[in-house]
């Protein structure tokens, strides 16, 4: 059934449709893979099956720990959950549930700090002890590296990058931030449909004019696949995106002195038409001693950044 001493443990990461979960030896070679779609039901459904899941990934594998990446956010003085997105595990000692139903240690940390240590220690900043990390998608996510160390702030609700405020004057920001102008706002998949908007609103005839006026929002998907074939309109909604994050990068540099940033999420697929002008925004902006020792790079790992960072918190 595996290997009886502790010389393994699982990653898990959680997310709106799906929980993954990876079998990693100490030198974060994946041994076993397993996912099972989300249980939305319920608080106690969805911890249930996680914790079976754990067990059917380690097949026997006496384990070390398990490390879990969540979509949540996390006091870290006590491992409560505080509030999901877009999973029922709100206010619950978290660490302390799963640790009842499988007896083993735990470490618990939002998903975003766990890319970016996964990041950090394997991937597009491995080698690096400051790092900064954005990820972009439905939201934006953020984790910071410091000494080697993942920031937490007091009481582990710190590096909420996304919601570094941009543009005082701009638009709204998304669920429960009450700010305007956000990161978020204006680099997530809805700053892909503002920066659309302005588009449209500047040329009448295109094609983006011609989808808001059908009723249609143009997919983000669509926006960022026509820009990597040429698509002018869409180069131009990319490079909006871009300086926008470019400023949230500057603001990072400027107080953290990374030597990497890393962009990740699936906004980020759009390559060097979001990351050129990023780098190009930021350059203008930070201080010179800071901006030159800092690198603007593309995440490498994927989505299995989530399974390794979770494991990275247990090795």
């Amino acid at each position: 059934m595996g290997d009886s001493s502790p010389r393994h443990v699982v990653g898990i990461d959680v997310g709106g449709t799906s929980v993954k979960a990876a079998l990693v030896d100490t030198e974060f070679k994946v041994i076993g893979e397993a996912h099972v779609p989300t249980d939305v039901s319920s608080q106690d459904g969805l911890l249930d099956s996680i914790a079976d899941l754990v067990l059917r990934v380690a097949d026997g594998t006496t384990l070390s720990g398990v490390g879990f990446g969540l979509p949540s956010e996390i006091d870290q003085r006590t491992g409560r959950v505080v509030d999901s997105i877009n999973v029922p595990i709100v206010d619950v000692s978290f660490a302390h549930e799963m640790h009842r139903r499988l007896g083993l240690s735990i470490r618990v940390d939002n998903d975003a700090n766990v890319a970016c240590l996964a990041e950090a220690r394997m991937g597009a900043a491995r080698g690096a002890d400051h790092v900064v990390m954005f990820t972009l998608g439905t939201g934006v996510g953020g984790g910071i590296l410091i000494d080697g160390e993942l920031f937490h702030g007091a009481n582990g609700f710190g590096a909420e990058l996304g919601h570094m405020v941009i543009d005082e004057n701009g638009p709204r920001c998304q669920g429960h931030c009450p700010n305007h102008g956000c990161l978020e706002a204006l680099a997530s998949a809805a700053g892909v449909e503002y920066a659309a908007r302005q588009v449209a609103e500047e040329d009448p005839d295109g094609g983006l004019a011609e989808a808001f006026m059908a009723g249609h929002a143009p997919d983000t998907r669509v926006v960022i696949d026509g820009a990597l074939g040429g698509d002018p309109e869409g180069v131009e909604v990319m490079t909006r995106v871009g300086r926008h994050l470019g400023v949230a990068i500057s603001n990072c540099v400027n107080m953290f002195n990374p030597e990497v940033v890393v962009i990740g999420g699936g906004i980020a697929s759009a390559g060097d038409l979001l990351l050129r002008p990023a780098r190009l925004e930021a350059g203008m902006r930070a201080l010179r001693p800071n901006w030159s020792v800092t690198q603007v790079v593309p995440a490498e790992l994927g989505n299995t950044a989530g399974v390794l960072g979770a494991a990275c918190l247990v090795v």
